[in-house]
């Protein structure tokens, strides 16, 4: 079981490099214009709302990679709230400005991987151990 946290918590972190690569490709090409790799940003969308896309995201990548390398006791606590602004901008993605590229499958799951990754990051002993979490009460 202790193999399979810290296989989930490499891919945590692995996942926040990527956030973190993503959202700041995708403010490159929102504010300069020029399309790194692929084209990021997302037609149906308003300014606002991708906006504040790539700033979820590159806080998603941002404060997780820095909250496990400095072993930041309130990274779980962090990434929920994060989390829970993610699923908020999703519902709004999904329900007012459902693209083809998106649909409810996708919603749910990405709903369930935030539920699932925030159960995690407050239950699991690895993640409690790494981020000195169950000191949080001291």
């Amino acid at each position: 079981m202790q193999f399979l946290s810290k296989a989930y918590m490499t891919l945590l972190l692995l996942g926040a490099i990527g956030m973190l690569i993503w959202g700041l490709a995708g403010f490159f090409e929102y504010f300069i214009g020029i399309v790194p790799v692929i084209g990021l940003q997302n037609a149906a969308y308003p300014s606002g709302v991708q906006f504040m896309h790539w700033l979820l995201i590159s806080i998603s990548g941002g404060v997780f990679l820095l909250g496990y390398i400095a072993r930041w006791k309130w990274t779980p606590i962090t990434m929920i709230l994060v989390y829970s602004n993610l699923a908020v901008l999703c519902t709004i993605e999904t329900f007012d400005f459902m693209s083809g590229q998106w649909g409810y499958p996708q919603f749910f799951m990405e709903i369930g991987l935030y539920v699932i990754h925030s159960l995690f990051l407050l239950l699991s002993p690895i993640s409690k151990s790494h981020f000195r979490f169950n000191q949080i009460s001291s």
